[in-house]
């Protein structure tokens, strides 16, 4: 199977999640835009539309309503969205084939603390992306005197950081012709790189890693590091204070990590204080900067050594 039958074929597997005539207006799609779609997106009182590289494209003029939202949540969840409660508490819903829901509405709280929704205004169905050997040229200069160096991977929001993670974690974890695959403790808090499902990833994340999902990342990362004797530490998008010091933790017990933050470039990285006084600590020792030129990825490695 090519790349792009296995990503038409995981759109098609998301549009599944779609109430009945949703889903054949989903299907009306060409195949080699199946095969890039991002995302489609469900807003009540306007058309369903799809995300594309290009950006969104209404898929038919007639109206989403608020039933199809509930129906939506309903096939999502198997019908029990009680089963899905903690999720939902997030914002979100994981889902069987490495696709996730995002929701947005009403919500009602208990105790100052979001619990649930009580009406949906709009979903945007995530489409799992697996990327094959998009890492290939990228791994080697990432290993320096036989050991894998901490490195975390910046871009803009959608600029493609955790396809990319998720290919470094299993290309790492995997044995190769030159050394044995590396015991990788994965952090997925929200479900986005893994896509666990029963225990089982339904995203290819390598025969060596191990997966703690929908756990706070930082307490996850201080998790597998007293129970799985990792080598590497992977997690998606270091945001707050608490982060930062569970990973300076895990650096300073000699295991390497491998992480995502949100920036345009290195300049944009540094002139934020939560990413500056991490630099400054040495906790990476390789930035991998995504950038987009003529609808393309280009990945550049810099020394994420900053000094004190």
């Amino acid at each position: 199977m090519t790349d792009m039958d296995m990503q038409a074929a995981r759109y098609d597997a998301a549009v599944l999640l779609l109430p009945h005539a949703l889903r054949e207006r989903a299907r009306e799609l060409p195949v080699h835009d199946r095969a890039a779609a991002e995302e489609l997106r469900l807003r009540v009182g306007r058309p369903l539309s799809v995300l594309l590289p290009q950006g969104e494209r209404e898929l038919g003029a007639e109206s989403v309503t608020r039933r199809e939202l509930e129906l939506l949540v309903e096939i999502a969840t198997g019908a029990s969205v009680q089963s899905s409660r903690r999720e939902l508490q997030n914002g979100y819903i994981s889902c069987r084939g490495g696709c996730r829901i995002g929701l947005c509405g009403s919500v009602y709280l208990d105790e100052g603390q979001m619990a649930g929704y009580s009406a949906y205004s709009s979903a945007a169905v995530r489409i799992a992306r697996e990327k094959r050997g998009v890492a290939d040229g990228l791994l080697p200069g990432l290993w320096r005197e036989g050991r894998f160096r901490s490195t975390l991977i910046i871009a803009p929001p959608g600029g493609g950081k955790t396809t990319l993670l998720r290919e470094l974690v299993r290309k790492l974890s995997t044995s190769g012709p030159a050394r044995p695959g590396l015991r990788v403790a994965l952090c997925d808090e929200r479900g986005e790189i893994a896509g666990l499902w029963e225990g089982r990833p339904q995203l290819d994340v390598g025969e060596r890693t191990d997966v703690l999902d929908a756990c706070p990342k930082a307490r996850a990362v201080l998790t597998v590091l007293r129970s799985m004797n990792p080598q590497v530490i992977a997690l998606d998008e270091i945001t707050d204070p608490e982060d930062v010091a569970a990973v300076e933790r895990a650096r300073n017990c000699g295991v390497a990590l491998l992480a995502t933050a949100h920036a345009s470039d290195l300049e944009d990285l540094t002139a934020r204080p939560l990413y500056r006084d991490m630099l400054c600590g040495n906790v990476f020792e390789n930035i991998v900067t995504i950038r987009v030129r003529n609808g393309r990825r280009e990945y550049t490695v810099d020394s994420g050594r900053r000094g004190k």
